[in-house]
């Protein structure tokens, strides 16, 4: 099997790989120094497991394996940490194995084996992790995958069975529903129209038309938004706050 090693600790790196070439069945093909890096390198080296440390910079283990489940060639995970207090979310993240650091030869080869019996349907929808908000969102544009800071996005409008996310690079497509992206960022954005989320920190004021409908003006955004008389009165709310 060919695998992925990843963690923010260089030697950490350096002492997994040398058990791995050790035990002879696994080929490193890749190192990451945290869960974006993980995240580029799967898409780029597809690798069969991935050894993932979970409290790492810029983005931990668990939110990269959230994203690497929904890869149509989702690797194997593997959990590699110090602490003991991960292990559920760890496995509803759909881990194969959790190992405790300084990791065991034998634990390892163990966890190895789990991995080789691993199927994609296996893969079971994500509980508790999925509870956790994500740093970034995930999407693909011809072919290529682009990770979204959740803070560089100014709203989000649901078309069809999509959600376009409007953010400062551009703009890309997810397969995510309006709902269930409003429950994981509610502190961030608010509702000004049944299709669309806007971001807290974007909104600069509200716009009245002579014909009676509501815009809300975006910093940074030169079209406005209509806002909806349903959610108009927590809008101005949320305006009145900034």
């Amino acid at each position: 099997m060919k695998a992925l090693v990843v963690d923010d600790e260089p030697l950490a790196r350096e002492r997994l790989g040398a058990l791995l070439r050790e035990i002879g069945t696994i080929e490193v093909v890749g190192e990451a120094a945290d869960g974006l890096q993980a995240i580029e390198a799967v898409e780029r080296l597809q690798p069969d497991l991935v050894f993932l440390d979970i409290r790492m910079p810029r983005m931990d283990g668990l939110e990269a394996a959230r994203h690497l489940g929904a890869f149509e060639r989702a690797p194997a995970i593997v959990f590699c940490t110090a602490y003991d207090d991960h292990a559920l979310a760890a496995f509803d993240a759909n881990a194969v194995d959790y190992l405790l650091k300084p990791i065991r030869s034998e634990r390892l080869r163990a966890a190895i084996e789990r991995a080789g019996r691993f199927n994609r349907d296996m893969l079971h929808p994500v509980g508790h992790a999925a509870a956790r908000e994500r740093s970034h969102l995930c999407a693909r544009v011809r072919g290529s995958l682009v990770l979204v800071p959740i803070s560089d996005i100014d709203y989000l409008l649901a078309e069809d069975k999509y959600v376009i996310v409007h953010y400062t690079g551009g703009e890309v497509l997810i397969e995510e529903p309006l709902k269930a992206l409003e429950t994981e960022f509610g502190e961030r954005f608010v509702r000004i129209h049944r299709n669309c989320l806007v971001a807290l920190g974007k909104l600069g004021g509200l716009t009245r038309l002579p014909d009676g409908r509501v815009l809300a003006r975006l910093e940074g955004v030169g079209t406005p938004l209509e806002v909806s008389r349903r959610n108009l009165p927590t809008v101005r709310k949320m305006v009145r706050s900034i």
